[in-house]
């Protein structure tokens, strides 16, 4: 095993799909960074650091080193100096990596002001960029921090780490081409394994090798360009770090994100509705390999224009080279349009994610049970559907609710998530009420049901559960839960 030391991470990839090993079939890997690498020793040792954890789950086939940038407490300095001392680049250099993994921001005092997180975003950029001209071409991954826990839950170093440090990082991700991996969202939610409020637990540091071990792992069997393959005219923008392409689709609005790597089979989440709201999930799976296809279709409930439409985009974007069944993706009154499809078109649908989702017309918009419903929108409800009178209306059964016993025939599972305080769309009749329906005919469906919540927040600070069961849902290899 190569020696170690305390490092500071994060990924980027800016190469080929693939990484290829040198003449000795060895994968060389750079580890970069400070707290994450370092942790928090059981024995006085470096056994607690994720690259050793990680040299292990690899193997004989890889050599892992660690770069310390001990005692510059944010990683990257604010001050007008190279963001790591000339020795240190030396040495990486020398090591000639074929992937980089680079955590920028992760001490406890990230950019507190406005021209801090503008020095901070130039040094990190001036990082990426001497790492992109190193003869090996290495892929470059950037890893967004884990969260401060402070005692002070208010602390501002943990505020400019989310509001700072983060958005700079990931701006510096997509100018530069590369992938960013999130650790703030995988640990947001485990201040246990960070005992200091600061440096992960050996137990932390084995979860964070797992991670990276599934991103080293990661290769496209071919490059995948999505956006060239449909031709759309388009402009292109930021998700996330992400490479987002917006056109308009048979006069609708219509989106692509697309992963820096895109996954072996092609797999890909379409979003029903509310582009970009709590997308922890969205993020995850780009970072997996998926893409991330949103075509607009409100206010039309899921009628027979909006399938129409919804077929013709999904055309499009299988003969494009997309996987044949997608992950279905709906928050809200999304589940109506999203089940509503998944019923027309069985075949289609790997699986289902749904969240708080509204599944019977009535609950809302209508309002006729436990919720304040919309009266506006009940009567665009009505006009997408032709029911000329509030009789017809009530007598409607096109509702997912209604459908439940063909859409558990279809045999995809589903995942719902949902608060059991929403007094908007009431958990009673609608998520309730369609789990036990799909449970008697037969179908197979999970909830995730938050005490206490109400219609928001959306979706889990920690999406692991629900990244989980999209990739088994999906046939792609599970998240690695190696130790």
């Amino acid at each position: 095993m190569s020696r170690l030391f305390p490092t500071f991470f994060m990924f980027f990839a800016v190469g080929a799909v693939a990484t290829a090993a040198d003449s000795s079939g060895i994968i060389r890997i750079a580890c970069i960074g400070d707290r994450i690498s370092s942790g928090i020793r059981a024995d006085g040792r470096d056994s607690g650091s994720y690259p050793i954890k990680l040299q292990l789950m690899l193997g004989a086939g890889y050599e892992i080193r660690s770069f310390t940038v001990r005692g510059q407490i944010s990683s990257i300095k604010y001050r007008d100096e190279l963001p790591l001392d000339v020795e240190l680049g030396q040495q990486v250099r020398q090591f000639q990596p074929h992937i980089v993994f680079v955590e920028f921001g992760s001490g406890n005092t990230p950019p507190r002001t406005p021209d801090e997180q503008l020095l901070f975003e130039h040094h990190c950029r001036m990082f990426v960029d001497s790492l992109k001209s190193i003869a090996t071409t290495p892929r470059i991954v950037l890893l967004l921090p884990p969260p401060l826990f402070p005692n002070d839950s208010a602390d501002t170093n943990a505020r400019n780490l989310r509001d700072r440090a983060i958005p700079s990082i990931r701006s510096v991700a997509y100018t530069s081409g590369c992938e960013v991996i999130n650790l703030f969202h995988f640990f947001i939610d485990r201040p246990l394994e960070f005992p200091d409020g600061f440096h992960p637990s050996p137990a932390a540091s084995a979860a964070v090798a797992a991670r990276l071990y599934d991103v080293v792992l990661l290769r496209g069997a071919t490059p995948f360009d999505l956006i060239s393959r449909t031709g759309f005219t388009r402009t292109r923008s930021d998700y996330y770090g992400f490479d987002c392409f917006s056109f308009t689709f048979r006069g609708r609005e219509a989106r692509f994100v697309q992963p820096r790597i895109a996954a072996t089979g092609h797999p890909w989440l379409w979003r029903a509705r509310f582009w970009g709201h709590a997308p922890q999930a969205e993020i995850q799976l780009l970072e997996r390999g998926f893409h991330l296809v949103y075509c607009d279709v409100a206010e039309l409930f899921g009628n027979d224009e909006a399938l129409r439409t919804w077929d013709d985009f999904y055309l499009v974007l299988t003969k494009a080279g997309l996987a044949p069944k997608a992950a279905l993706e709906g928050f809200s009154r999304g589940g109506i349009y999203m089940y509503r499809w998944a019923a027309s078109f069985p075949g289609r649908v790997a699986c289902v994610y749904a969240d708080a989702p509204v599944l019977d017309f009535k609950s809302w918009p209508g309002g006729k049970g436990k919720g304040q419903g919309n009266p506006e929108l009940w009567e665009v409800f009505k006009a997408d559907f032709g029911l000329k009178t509030e009789d017809e209306a009530m007598s409607f059964r096109g509702s997912p609710i209604d459908l439940a016993d063909q859409i558990a025939g279809a045999g995809f599972p589903m995942l719902h998530v949902c608060g059991t305080a929403d007094v908007t769309v009431p958990i009673e009749e609608n998520t309730d009420l369609f789990e036990r329906k799909i449970r008697t005919a037969g179908g197979e469906i999970a909830v995730i049901r938050k005490p206490g919540v109400g219609h928001h927040p959306h979706s889990l600070s920690n999406p692991q559960p629900i990244v989980d069961f999209i990739l088994r849902g999906t046939g792609q290899p599970p998240a690695s839960r190696r130790r």
